[in-house]
């Protein structure tokens, strides 16, 4: 009879086999000692929506754009689905596509926390990039326009003020401490400029896996790299949100859904809040976020590459590239190394190395075990600043993430070479252009290969960002379909 009873409650509250288990076995336990251990679970979620409540707020922003002079919806993480409910809700009141262009607004959508009672608000960089107006609501119904503070594209993360005092801000956990099966319960604003409702709304799974990573699949400016997932329903407008543990201590912060029909699917993302912790004082004060560089492109081992370099473990890190320059240059690092320890630390794989090395210091000077002809050699460096133009992929492939009048560009390497079918390796190629750019009116296409810019050689990615970073004025560009001239901003 207990059994049963205890098997109910945890059907309703789709609490853990492990809770009907210990509630079972206690001593002379009861059905109402069930139903009263699932009431204290119950007004813990209580608890927790009536304390973070008072602490999120809504982002809304708009920008001015070109387009047909309508408005369009932003969703935050929308580069992780396309939403067609937003995407039908707008055209069905601001009109179909096709209007003269003019002026238009783009209008977003995203959560916050409050971090600080002086009106600090920590929410996605994505989710306030490039607006021109920024209204924050909080769940008291007051709204205050927000001033961006700092921003960190890579992390993700930014911090937003408004002129307000004595608000109620969260307490950070730690995302350290964090194991799969832990609560999780996700507090935001979705769908928040349809409702038109202040307060928050609360929705609660638990936490399904640590340490996801998407690298730069989705964004090359960013790197999501160490996520917490989750099944709390994180929908449009959560992100930017908190997503908190059953304490009510922030845990993370929502960045993205994983959805193919650009709704909920049970597979939601957030940015370990001790990741936020680093870089949020720095922030608020508007402060450039720095990372560590060692200038090297890297890859990790497989079995095969393992047993060649005589390791009885996967554990390691292949150099496949060292820049000209760069800090491993300058140590002696070489190309075919297989880097074990950064400052003390093991090395077990490239997402280990980046963070490492990311969140260390520039000019910091550690210490570097590498495996060389089956030989341990231990190298000083000193960690360099990563280059604004250079971001370094997993894989071992050089981007320019920072897009130069409208186009982006990568080194020549096997992949890109497969993708766009190229012979050769003299130049860098175009992989993306931005519409409406003097990129894209040059008449500069995703795959063009540029060889010279100003009559100066363009032979690897660092001779192009050098170029490009002194380049005033019209730029005379020859790519492999001849002269184009890419007009000054």
């Amino acid at each position: 009879m207990r059994r049963s009873s205890c098997l109910l409650v945890a059907l309703i509250l789709l609490a853990w086999p492990v809770a009907c288990l210990k509630a079972e076995n206690m001593a002379g336990s009861t059905g109402a000692e069930a139903v009263s251990l699932a009431k204290t679970l119950e007004d813990a979620f209580v608890n927790v929506a009536e304390s973070v409540g008072k602490s999120v707020v809504s982002i809304s922003t708009e920008s001015a754009e070109k387009g047909s002079g309508r408005i369009h919806f932003k969703g935050p993480g929308s580069h992780f689905g396309e939403d067609d409910f937003f995407r039908k809700f707008f055209e069905d009141f601001f009109g179909e596509p096709g209007l003269p262009e003019y002026p238009s607004r783009s209008v977003g959508l995203g959560s916050g926390v409050i971090i600080d009672s002086e009106g600090y608000i920590l929410t996605n960089e994505h989710v306030i990039t490039k607006a021109d107006k920024i209204t924050i609501k909080l769940s008291d119904g007051r709204e205050f326009k927000g001033e961006v503070k700092g921003t960190d594209p890579r992390s993700d993360l930014a911090v937003i003020k408004i002129n307000a005092k004595s608000l109620p801000a969260v307490k950070l956990g730690d995302s350290e401490l964090l194991k799969i099966g832990q609560w999780a319960i996700a507090v935001g604003n979705p769908f928040g400029f349809v409702l038109e409702n202040p307060e928050p709304t609360v929705t609660v799974g638990v936490i399904s896996a640590l340490h996801r990573s998407f690298g730069r699949v989705f964004q090359r400016a960013r790197d999501y790299s160490d996520l917490i997932q989750t099944d709390a329903a994180i929908n449009p407008g959560n992100s930017g949100g908190p997503l908190v543990n059953i304490k009510g201590e922030v845990i993370g912060i929502n960045v993205a859904i994983f959805t193919t029909s650009g709704g909920y699917e049970g597979v939601g993302f957030a940015i370990p809040v001790n990741n936020a912790k680093k870089i949020i004082s720095r922030l608020s004060e508007g402060k450039k976020i720095v990372y560590g560089w060692l200038g090297v492109t890297v890859q990790d081992l497989d079995e095969n590459l393992a047993k060649y370099f005589g390791l009885t473990e996967k554990n390691g890190v292949l150099v496949t590239k060292i820049l000209p320059a760069g800090p491993a240059a300058k140590a002696g690092v070489k190309e075919s190394d297989v880097i074990k320890k950064f400052d003390n630390k093991a090395v077990n794989n490239v997402k280990e190395l980046l963070s490492l090395v990311g969140s260390t210091e520039a000019g910091k000077k550690v210490k570097l075990i590498v495996l060389r002809d089956k030989r341990e050699l231990s190298l000083d460096i000193e960690v360099g600043q990563r280059p604004g133009e250079i971001e370094v992929s997993a894989e071992g492939e050089a981007l320019a993430s920072k897009a130069w009048r409208g186009m982006e560009v990568q080194e020549i390497s096997p992949r890109s070479a497969r993708r766009y079918g190229l012979e050769g390796k003299q130049g860098v190629v175009v992989s993306d252009v931005e519409p409406d750019s003097p990129a894209d009116a040059a008449g500069i296409v995703e795959g063009d290969i540029i060889l010279e810019i100003n009559k100066a050689p363009v032979n690897v990615i660092e001779d192009y960002n050098k170029i490009v970073s002194a380049a005033k004025g019209d730029a005379l560009l020859k790519t492999r379909r001849g002269y184009l001239v890419v007009k000054g901003e």
